[in-house]
């Protein structure tokens, strides 16, 4: 389809092949400067020019928005300002260079007497569809935003550049990892002196916006502040700011907690009060202060970005002698105020200390005797480590990599397009040589996630179409396509048994198949957003789900119900995997840690820290001694499945590792990237 650049155009699709558009006549621009090829209209800006989805033929089609200025009304003030305002934009994102959560500038320029402004496509929703779509935000929710907001404003604020119009609208969540990015800088200003004391235009949008931005048209890093305040009081409540702003102006600021649904906690309280302040003297000043008062009301103490946990992993228990005379003390204390009747809550109260020491020395890791005493596992210790191939056949991001049960094939997908037929292709790979054996044509959309059937006989695959795909691995050849999920499909799970298959979905919702048929037997429901992981226990028995709602939910596999919740994640849950033995749950998150669970009681045994951003993918080795993580950081991570401690960080990748997977003999590891590249690393211990 050719999309019609009028910005007045009724009916601006056409087919391949036309010359001018069928509904108003206007000539066709196949590539705008013979780069861009324009696929549909994204919003209408109501006269001045519209926005487009369109792809970059110079990067493979990479998805990119087109804003596209084109003012009705020559030489009037309006087309002046707005003129002025895109070339600002423009130099904005320009000046804020290349930042995850700011979309990057591509290209600015004119073309048949239009403006036009390309940059990074982000795929997600905004904040505003995101309410409509989940009805309310809670208070952990609310937090959640505020702590990957502030650092983007702190950004800015710090490269002295002020947005002027924080709402929902302008912030939307990555499909991809749930992480938030902030758009439309046509609002935005240089804080210079100048802005600071000379009166301007007022620009922003009213109940988002402060007194002295609608007033005086003055903008400083508190007015965004203000904005982000009035954003988490809409998400909150549910109530428009614009809607009491029309009715009351800003009378609504002094009495906003009239309009919530329940209380929040004091903490909240308090910071959005103070963002929210009509007083910009009585307003937090910038967004460090902010983050002062939320950072310690945490329930997980994060890393420093950019730096490991140190020489000691943050599991591991201090170091204690190894004669135990405190705890003699305690017990024959604790023995004496048994006998003599002391009172009930004395004893329970000693009782924990004793237990709580006796807990820590049975972490201590000693060697020799102590481990045996002790009952504590011997240290892993890797021999070579070596990296011993590089693929590099992809053309964009791996998004999921899967090893074949007798470990010679690598399965990997992503964004790649084939030749000719612009469809996504799944890759099948030699693991011993590297050498590609075959591709397949798979979608016409970003291939998400694959599995590989425990038998070897069966591959699926799932994509943003919202559907499934059954390969016979043996031949490449497609068995069938599975339909069902209204949204895109982000979770595979393959049952020991090799009979059944579970998918997860952008919909919150799970769907249990027949893998041999194709039946759809059962869908789960419960969780609130994304399901974005999936993993069966060894015994085809338990199935656990982890979700951008920050839960974890165990379910019956076979009987479909709901066993429990785990509620310990206080960011996203961007991954989930099952021990060998079927014990251990692991499930990986946002806030940069490592879970590890008793699947059988739900009890959280510890956290792993040392990763300086998300975890996006966890995986145990076949004999269950190890655990693989990576991460937004690039790095892959080896831990002690029984200690918690980090064995290994393995560097090499130039973005974020997106996948790892363990072949059966424990020995190699295979990484997947959104640098393009699969890397497989040797392991000996």
């Amino acid at each position: 389809m050719i999309c019609c650049l009028n910005p007045d155009c009724l009916n601006p699709l056409n087919s391949n092949g036309k010359k001018f558009c069928q509904s108003c006549s206007t000539p066709l621009v196949s590539l705008l400067r013979n780069r861009f090829r324009v696929i549909r209209v994204l919003s209408d800006e109501g006269g001045f020019g519209r926005t487009y989805l369109s792809e970059d033929v110079d990067k493979l089609n990479e998805r990119c928005v087109v804003k596209q200025l084109a003012p009705k009304f020559q030489g009037t003030w309006s087309q002046k300002k707005a003129m002025e305002l895109f070339a600002e934009e423009a130099q904005r994102l320009q000046d804020l260079g290349e930042h995850p959560q700011i979309p990057t500038l591509i290209a600015y320029f004119e073309q048949d007497g239009c403006l036009y402004l390309v940059q990074q496509f982000i795929n997600g929703d905004n904040l505003l569809k995101e309410l409509q779509q989940r009805k309310g935000y809670n208070a952990r929710d609310i937090q959640s935003i505020l702590l990957d907001l502030l650092p983007i404003l702190k950004f800015i604020h710090d490269r002295k550049v002020i947005h002027r119009d924080i709402k929902p609208e302008n912030i939307i969540r990555h499909k991809s990892d749930g992480r938030l990015s902030l758009i439309d800088f046509g609002s935005s200003k240089q804080f210079t002196a100048k802005v600071q004391h000379k009166s301007g235009t007022s620009i922003g949008s009213h109940g988002y916006s402060p007194l002295e931005q609608i007033r005086d048209g003055k903008a400083f890093p508190a007015s965004d502040l203000f904005g982000l305040g009035a954003t988490c009081f809409h998400l909150l409540t549910g109530t428009s700011p614009f809607q009491l702003w029309m009715e009351s102006g800003y009378a609504w600021v002094s009495n906003w907690r009239e309009y919530l649904r329940s209380p929040v906690n004091a903490e909240l309280d308090f910071v959005i009060d103070k963002l929210l302040k009509k007083d910009i003297h009585e307003r937090y000043q910038s967004a460090d202060e902010v983050l002062k008062d939320l950072i310690p009301k945490q329930l997980l103490a994060l890393p420093p970005a950019g730096k490991s946990s140190g020489k000691i992993p943050a599991t591991q228990a201090p170091s204690l002698p190894k004669s135990y005379p405190l705890l003699r003390t305690l017990i024959l204390v604790s023995a004496f105020i048994l006998l003599f009747g002391f009172q009930e809550s004395w004893y329970k109260h000693f009782r924990r200390i004793q237990t709580s020491l006796v807990s820590r020395l049975s972490q201590h890791n000693n060697s020799g005797k102590d481990d045996v005493l002790l009952g504590q596992p011997p240290k892993i210790t890797l021999g070579k480590v070596s990296l011993a191939n590089t693929i590099q056949g992809h053309e964009n991001s791996v998004l999921s990599i899967a090893i074949s049960p007798d470990g010679k094939t690598i399965a990997s997908s992503g964004g790649d397009v084939s030749d000719g037929l612009r469809l996504r292709t799944i890759k099948l790979w030699n693991l011993a040589t590297g050498k590609e054996i075959s591709s397949l044509n798979a979608y016409s959309q970003q291939v998400n996630t694959l599995v590989i059937s425990p038998d070897g006989k069966t591959l699926a695959s799932a994509s943003d179409d919202s559907t499934i795909k059954i390969w016979n691995l043996a031949t490449g050849k497609q068995i069938r396509t599975l339909t069902g999920h209204s949204d895109s499909v982000r979770a595979l799970a393959i049952s020991a048994d090799s009979e059944t298959l579970v998918s997860g979905s952008d919909d919150n919702t799970i769907k249990i198949w027949d893998l041999a048929t194709g039946e759809q037997i059962r869908t789960l429901v419960g969780h609130t957003f994304w399901v974005r992981s999936l993993a069966i226990s060894p015994d085809s028995v338990i199935l656990a789900s982890g979700s951008f709602d920050k839960t974890i939910k165990i379910w019956n596999l076979t009987k479909g119900y709901s066993i429990r919740t785990l509620e310990g994640n206080y960011q996203t849950v961007t991954a989930v995997a099952i021990s060998p033995d079927g014990k251990i749950l692991a499930s990986a998150s946002r806030d940069r840690t490592i879970k590890l669970w008793d699947l059988l009681t739900g009890k959280e045994i510890r956290t792993l820290t040392g990763h300086a951003n998300t975890v996006t993918t966890v995986a145990f080795s076949a004999d269950g001694k190890i655990i693989a993580s990576g991460s937004r950081d690039r790095a892959v991570k080896l831990w002690n499945s029984a200690t918690g401690e980090e064995i290994l960080t393995l560097t090499g990748h130039t973005n974020t590792v997106t996948s790892v997977a363990f072949s059966p003999d424990s020995k190699t590891l295979v990484s997947g990237s959104e640098d393009n590249t699969i890397k497989i690393w040797r392991l000996s211990q």
